[in-house]
Order: C-alpha cells, then structure tokens, then sequence
C-alpha cells in the first residue's frame, strides 16, 4: 500500500466519523420525541423557580483553595482530578489582587539547577499527604521541563492567569492533600476521579 493511499483512506475515516457524530449529534437533539404535550405550569413559574445559573451560564464554582502570596497575588485552585494514566494535575488561576502590577516570585519555580533553567514556573509545587506520610513533587519530563505552566511573568493589577500542575497521583485511599507552592500559603485541596 502506498503512503499516499493510506494518508487518504485515514482521511476519509477521519470525515466518516466526524460526519457520523454530527448526525447522531442533531439526531438527539432535534425534535421532541413525538410528545407534544404541553407543561402543566405557566411560563412566567420557571422565573420565579430561584434555579441559580450553571458555571456555563458565568457564575464561577467555589475553588477549592486559596493560596495567599506576596504582592497581592493569590492562586486560587479549581480542581484536583486523577488521570487514568497514574497522575494528579492540579487547575488553578494566578491573580493580582494588588493595585499595582506584579511579577510572579522567581521562588515558583523551585530551586532545582534543571527547572530552573526552563524559565519561571510553578516547579516547585509539592503535595503532601499527611496520612501516607509522603511528599509528591511535581513531574518533569525527559529534558527536565517540568510539567506545570511555564513562561510566568508581570500580571497587571486584576490579571489572572490559567495554571495547571501535575504530581504522581498519590494512593486512591488518599482524597485531601496539602499543596504548597514556594511564596505562597499552603491549602487542603480534596481530590477527585
């Protein structure tokens, strides 16, 4: 088989699939599924039912933690899931809550030669689990990069800056960490998946 056969077979099941997800994609949402029986309750109900809006709809979830750091900086965290392959990656938000714009401390990065030289991160992360007895740092990969959010700088007064850490994940029987980040405060973060 040629190369350029098989480039154009995998093509074609790659449009095949898309094709057929969007059929089943309309399939499942169009129509009402032969019940058109109307809703007992008025329309103007549903006002006043009080449903608050989803986290879609602009209202933010309540993070788990809230590291406090210097210069008015705070790294709020959004979610601490385990990966299917062995892994803990840890979602958060950096922001300025100072009135004047901030660097983000070169001290995040940790203090080990090989992180250090990739640029400013949040490298040196750790998690502790206090009922196993064990300090999980974060992951690094073949070149010693490690895997968390890289190229941190200035953020201007009311900034914020998506951020993600990855540690090995820590036992299943372990659900609470403490997380702890060089100039910030530590947190209790619970864990899930």
């Amino acid at each position: 088989m040629s190369v350029r056969f098989t480039a154009k077979a995998r093509t074609g099941m790659v449009a095949l699939t898309i094709a057929a997800g969007l059929t089943l994609g309309v399939a499942g949402c169009g129509g009402s599924g032969g019940d058109d029986k109307k809703p007992d309750t008025p329309a103007s109900a549903s006002k006043s039912s009080g449903s608050k809006p989803s986290a879609q709809e602009g209202e933010s979830e309540t993070p788990l933690a809230e590291l406090k750091g210097t210069d008015g900086l705070l790294l709020q965290i959004t979610s601490a899931k385990r990966d299917a392959g062995g892994f803990l990656t840890v979602n958060g938000i950096v922001k300025n809550d100072g009135a004047k714009s901030v660097v983000v401390p070169p001290q995040t990065s940790g203090d080990e030669t090989e992180v250090i030289a990739h640029g400013p991160s949040l490298g040196g992360a750790t998690l502790v689990d206090a009922k196993g007895k064990k300090r999980y740092y974060t992951l690094r990969d073949t070149e010693g990069r490690p895997l968390t959010t890289t190229g941190l700088g200035n953020l201007e007064a009311g900034q914020t800056l998506p951020v993600f850490m990855q540690f090995p994940a820590p036992p299943a029987s372990t659900s609470e960490v403490d997380l702890q980040v060089p100039t910030f405060s530590s947190g209790t973060i619970k864990i899930s998946g």
